[in-house]
């Protein structure tokens, strides 16, 4: 099963709740949606975190942040390849990269559908989204209570 399937127990959702009602982040996922790979820079210091930051910058504390797009293409910078004690429900090798975006950004993510070997140090990398299994929730009577829920990874370019 490939980690874009999208098909877990819920008991083993890794998958964050991502509607406005459950995270101050809610907008990575909205911006996901379209395509866009976005993070959060705080308007007062400067500094751009990974994962977003929905509250405060961890830097200067300041509340005042801004949601700013990040490259959608990098270079893995280290490839790790891992064949034992994979997760259910991923293949193997589960592969894992530091993924240098321009400059702009160093992130970790998974590598989707790549062989042993295929990446290497220095190969360009491209964002894919992928859906995940939507996520029901108790909420008010008639309203919509399911959220579609998306996630991201990179693929050999």
């Amino acid at each position: 099963m490939s980690i874009t399937e999208g098909k877990y127990a819920a008991s083993m959702d890794m998958w964050p709740l991502q509607g406005k009602q459950f995270t101050r982040i809610y907008p990575f996922f909205d911006n996901l949606k379209e395509g866009r790979l976005t993070t959060t820079k705080c308007k007062d210091c400067g500094t751009m975190s990974f994962p977003p930051r929905g509250v405060i910058c961890p830097e200067c504390l300041s509340e005042n942040l801004e949601w700013v797009d990040l490259p959608t293409k990098g270079t893995a910078l280290s490839v790790t390849y891992e064949e034992v004690g994979v997760p259910i429900g991923f293949e193997t090798p589960l592969v894992h990269a530091m993924v240098d975006l321009g400059g702009v950004l160093t992130l970790f993510s998974r590598i989707k559908d790549c062989p042993m070997g295929a990446l290497k140090v220095g190969d360009e990398v491209k964002l894919v989204v992928f859906p995940v299994d939507p996520q029901p929730f108790d909420g008010k009577k008639g309203e919509d209570n399911v959220i579609q829920r998306v996630f991201f990874c990179f693929e050999k370019a």
